[in-house]
C-alpha cells in the first residue's frame, strides 16, 4: 500500500476540529482522491481537557506546539493557531527550515509573512499551502493560481468578511441601526468579542493583499492597503442606497496598472444587478478580470468549520499527489515590488452623507463647497430633522477624480453647520 501523508495538527478550535472530522468522516474518499491515505499523526493546542466534540484519544498529544515538527514522523504541519507572530510563525519557520510542506488558515501570517515564507519553502522544495486563508471554502485561491495562470489579472474585488456581510445585509433587511445587530452577530458567533479586525477591515485586508499578490504577480503589500471598516454606517445610509437602486457592502478592491499597485477596502454602494449586489449573509465573493478568460466569480461560505476545513483538507490533497508549485504561482523571486498607485486621480462615483444642522443656507453652502472643489453633483437628498436638530443629506455625485470630493470634505470640515464625521462612499462600477 501507498505509504500515508502524516500530519501533525497545531490548533483544535473549531477549524482544527473540523479538519479532523473531515478527515475521518470522508477519509476513503479523501484517500482515493489523493492517491494514499492522510493519517493525523500528532496534535496540540492549549487546553486538553476541552470537550471539541471529537474523541481525540487515538491522536498522539504533544504539548509543546513547536515539537510538532519532530513528532510522529509528520510530513505536513497544518497551522490553526492563529496571529500573525508568536507560536504560530514560529511553528512556520521551523516546519519550512526542517524541509517540511505547511499548510495554514492563518491570514494575517500569510499577509504579513508570507514572502518570507514562500523563499523558505522554494528553498527546500516543500509546498507551503494556504487555500483557507481567504474565502474558506471558496477555491479562489486555487483559481486565480492555477486556473487563472494563463491570464493578466488587471482586476481583484470582492466581498472578504463574511462578519461585515452579515452586519450590512441585516441592516438592510431589518431596519436596524449598526451597534444592535452588531451585538447580535456576536451573540451568534457570527462576530468576536472584540470584532474590530473584523468591523474596521483590517481581516479583509489581509484577505486582499493576498488576493493581490496572486492576481498580479507582486510582493504582499499590506501595508499599502487603505483600509475603511463599516463602524460608521448607519441605517440611514442604507436606506438611501436601497432608494437609488444599491445595496452598501465592504468591498475589497485591487487593481494593476501603469500607475501602480491600487489596494482599498471600503464600504461601496453595489448596483442590485451586479453579481456583488446578490451575496447576502455571511457569504464571501470574489471577482477577478483576466484578459482572455474574462470575469471570473467565485462565491460561496467564507467561515466556519466546514468550508475552511474543506479548504485545509483540499490543500493536504494536493500535497499528498505531489503537487507543490510556488505558493505566488510564481517564484517568490519574481514578485515585483510594485509602488502604490495614489487615490487622488481615481475616477469614479461617489456617495457623501453629512449631518448637519437644520437652518437656512445649509445646502446651499455645502453646493458651493463641491462646486469650488469640482465636484458635479448628481443628486442631493435631505431628509427629515432628527431629535437632537440636525438633518441627514445624502449626495451622490457624477464620475470624477477622488481628490475632488476629498477637496470637498476638506472644507466643509470647518463648517459649524456640519456635524460629525461625513461619511463618504464610493459607488461600485462593472
Amino acid at each position: 500500500m501507498t505509504e500515508p501523508l502524516r500530519v501533525a495538527i497545531a490548533g483544535l478550535g473549531t477549524v482544527g476540529a473540523g479538519v479532523i472530522r473531515l478527515i475521518e468522516t470522508n477519509g476513503d474518499l479523501i484517500a482515493r482522491r489523493a492517491g494514499r491515505p492522510i493519517e493525523v499523526v500528532a496534535v496540540s493546542a492549549r487546553d486538553r481537557t476541552r470537550d471539541r466534540g471529537i474523541d481525540l484519544s487515538r491522536y498522539p498529544w504533544v504539548d509543546d506546539t513547536a515539537a510538532l515538527v519532530h513528532s510522529g514522523d509528520a510530513d505536513v504541519v497544518v497551522e490553526l493557531i492563529g496571529g500573525s507572530d508568536g507560536p504560530a510563525l514560529t511553528l512556520a519557520r521551523s516546519t519550512l527550515a526542517a524541509g517540511k510542506s505547511f499548510v495554514t488558515a492563518n491570514k494575517a501570517m500569510i499577509a504579513h509573512h508570507g514572502l518570507e515564507l514562500a523563499g523558505a519553502a522554494e528553498e527546500k522544495g516543500v509546498a507551503l499551502k494556504f487555500e483557507a486563508a481567504v474565502a474558506g471554502g471558496v477555491p479562489v485561491i486555487k483559481g486565480l493560481r492555477e486556473g487563472a495562470a494563463a491570464n493578466e489579472i488587471s482586476q481583484v474585488f470582492g466581498i472578504l468578511n463574511g462578519t461585515c456581510n452579515f452586519i450590512l445585509s441585516k441592516m438592510e433587511a431589518e431596519g436596524r441601526d449598526f451597534a444592535e445587530v452588531l451585538a447580535e452577530a456576536q451573540a451568534l458567533g457570527f462576530a468576536e468579542a472584540d470584532p474590530s479586525f473584523d468591523i474596521d477591515g483590517v481581516d479583509a485586508a489581509h484577505k486582499l493583499s493576498i488576493l493581490a499578490s496572486l492576481a498580479f504577480g507582486t510582493k504582499p503589500a499590506f501595508d499599502a492597503v487603505a483600509i475603511t471598516g463599516i463602524r460608521h454606517v448607519l441605517a440611514a445610509d442604507i436606506a438611501e442606497a436601497a432608494a437609488l437602486g444599491y445595496r452598501i457592502r465592504l468591498v475589497g478592491v485591487g487593481e494593476a496598472g501603469p500607475r501602480g499597485l491600487f489596494q482599498r477596502v471600503h464600504p461601496h454602494l453595489v448596483p442590485l444587478d451586479h453579481p456583488l449586489g446578490h451575496v447576502t449573509g455571511s457569504l464571501n465573493a470574489v471577482v477577478a478580470e483576466g484578459n482572455f478568460v474574462g470575469r471570473l466569480f467565485f462565491q460561496g461560505r467564507g467561515a466556519g468549520d466546514g468550508p475552511t476545513a474543506s479548504a485545509v483538507v483540499a490543500d493536504l490533497i494536493d500535497i499528498a499527489r505531489g503537487e507543490f508549485g510556488p505558493p505566488y504561482a510564481m517564484p517568490a523571486a519574481l514578485l515585483t515590488a510594485a509602488a502604490p498607485e495614489a487615490a487622488g486621480e481615481r475616477r469614479g462615483r461617489a456617495y457623501v452623507r453629512l449631518q448637519v444642522a437644520d437652518k437656512v443656507g445649509v445646502l446651499a453652502e455645502i453646493a458651493a463647497a463641491m462646486r469650488d472643489a469640482g465636484v458635479s453633483i448628481e443628486s442631493l437628498m435631505q431628509r427629515g430633522a432628527n431629535p437632537d436638530g440636525s438633518v441627514l443629506v445624502a449626495i451622490v455625485t457624477h464620475e470624477g477624480p477622488e481628490r475632488c470630493v476629498a477637496h470637498a470634505l476638506e472644507k466643509l470640515a470647518s463648517s459649524a453647520s456640519v456635524l460629525g464625521q461625513p461619511m463618504w462612499m464610493h459607488v461600485l462600477g462593472g
